[in-house]
């Protein structure tokens, strides 16, 4: 990073410390610079070469020719590094460890244990370049709110967050612990999305949006990793999923529903979701609907391959590796079908069942299954913060956004892979790795 050129800034500083002497101090702009070597332009499509990005209170003001070191505040070299948007993970879960062996493993921590173990989970996903996440569920109600609220407040270090709060389940479901003795007590705090019927679910989602979630997720199908739930079964009723649509549009909050199953995602496209998580199971009838709705698909196309892998070697349940099994490759041709089609997509990962900070590996398969590498990034950038509802904020390097960049030492369009080696982050204007 160079340092603070020039007499004019000291010319400010020193104004600007004798105003705060006699009592009259000025609002004072801070300004700073990134020299980008080679910008990723995501809303235009292409690359554009050794551009200088100014910076006022932590927003893009402007994007441009390089043109000189600039006078009036520090600039960071980025000369030699491609620049793009930080980038956005649709589907990720911060909170706690991650996925293990066994089914009671949610049990074994404590909640501070998993907001401990979030604020870990979410430095490495900054740092990995994902300055904004759509964190969608921990087992514990609300200890994803927490993690936002502390990261909000600059406690801790990690992503900006959108989050759900809890998941909207049916008794049973994708969304609740089971595989465990009748007799065997579950705490009330893993169990305040469990719904009986639309008034039940009327009620959970009102006590949701109360606590200030920015989504709802319903799981709408059986789960691969909750044993004795099949990916394939409806679980949720389509009418309670339209309530809960119904209450989140009042608190001008949108829906997500997991659905591998097709039939389940019918149901809640009919309902009004906005996005499908997984989709493992879509035929061509659910995908021509998700288009004519405009629900954008978030499809996890890596994880199974790490389920399969790390899986296998550790013993999960045999339930789930089936179950991983009979998903994973049907997920690729349902995404491949739906890139096809011209369905909206979304980056989202599942980090959280694989190690959080790893989020980039996906980047590969979205490529090898349909997207360019322009769109891939797109997918994670410009396209998730349409979804998450932060198009003036996120996804973009453009005046007005915030200064949310990653920087890579290669060129990813020519290998998409280079995004799993993140050199640089910024969120905000500050530089954190």
């Amino acid at each position: 990073m160079q340092g603070m050129a020039g007499a004019g800034f000291l010319v400010r500083l020193c104004m600007a410390i004798a105003a705060v002497m006699f009592g009259s101090a000025p609002v004072i702009a801070q300004t700073s610079y990134v020299h980008a070597g080679h910008l990723l332009d995501v809303e235009a499509g292409v690359v554009r070469h050794d551009q200088i990005v100014r910076i006022v209170d932590g927003k893009v003001a402007s994007v441009g020719a390089w043109r000189g070191t600039p006078s009036d505040g520090p600039v960071v070299d980025w000369s030699t590094q491609w620049v793009l948007p930080g980038l956005i993970d649709m589907h990720t879960h911060l909170a706690g460890d991650i996925q293990g062996s066994g089914v009671a493993d949610p049990l074994i921590s404590s909640e501070a244990d998993d907001a401990l173990a979030g604020a870990a989970n979410a430095s490495r996903t900054l740092r990995a370049g994902f300055t904004t996440v759509r964190d969608v569920g921990s087992w514990r109600a609300f200890t994803d709110v927490a993690l936002r609220n502390a990261i909000n407040r600059g406690l801790i270090e990690g992503p900006r967050m959108a989050v759900v709060g809890a998941y909207l389940t049916a008794p049973g479901g994708g969304g609740t612990i089971t595989g465990l003795a009748d007799d065997v007590g579950i705490p009330a705090s893993m169990t305040r999305g469990v719904v009986k019927d639309e008034d039940d679910m009327r009620d959970k989602a009102r006590y949701l949006l109360r606590h200030k979630v920015d989504w709802l997720k319903l799981i709408a199908t059986g789960a691969v990793l909750t044993v004795g739930t099949e990916p394939g079964q409806p679980e949720l009723t389509e009418a309670e999923m339209r309530v809960a649509v119904e209450e989140a549009k009042k608190y001008g909050v949108r829906v997500t529903a997991h659905a591998h199953g097709a039939e389940g995602a019918k149901m809640a496209i009919r309902a009004g979701v906005a996005s499908i998580e997984h989709g493992s199971l879509l035929d061509a009838e659910a995908l021509d609907m998700m288009k004519k709705a405009g629900v954008y698909l978030v499809a996890d196309i890596y994880n199974g391959d790490y389920i399969e892998e790390v899986g296998t070697r550790d013993g999960w349940p045999e339930e789930t590796l089936r179950k991983n099994r009979e998903t994973t490759d049907a997920q690729r041709e349902v995404f491949r079908l739906a890139v096809k089609k011209g369905v909206k997509i979304a980056y989202g990962t599942d980090a959280g069942v694989y190690p959080n900070g790893l989020n980039a590996r996906q980047f590969r398969n979205m490529v090898k299954y349909g997207l360019s590498p322009m769109q891939a990034m797109q997918s994670a950038t410009l396209w998730a913060a349409d979804l998450i509802g932060w198009p003036k904020q996120v996804g973009a390097i453009s005046a007005g956004h915030w200064a949310d960049m990653a920087a890579v030492g290669a060129d990813p369009i020519a290998d998409i892979s280079v995004l799993e080696q993140v050199s640089h982050v910024m969120k905000g204007g500050v530089v954190v790795r």
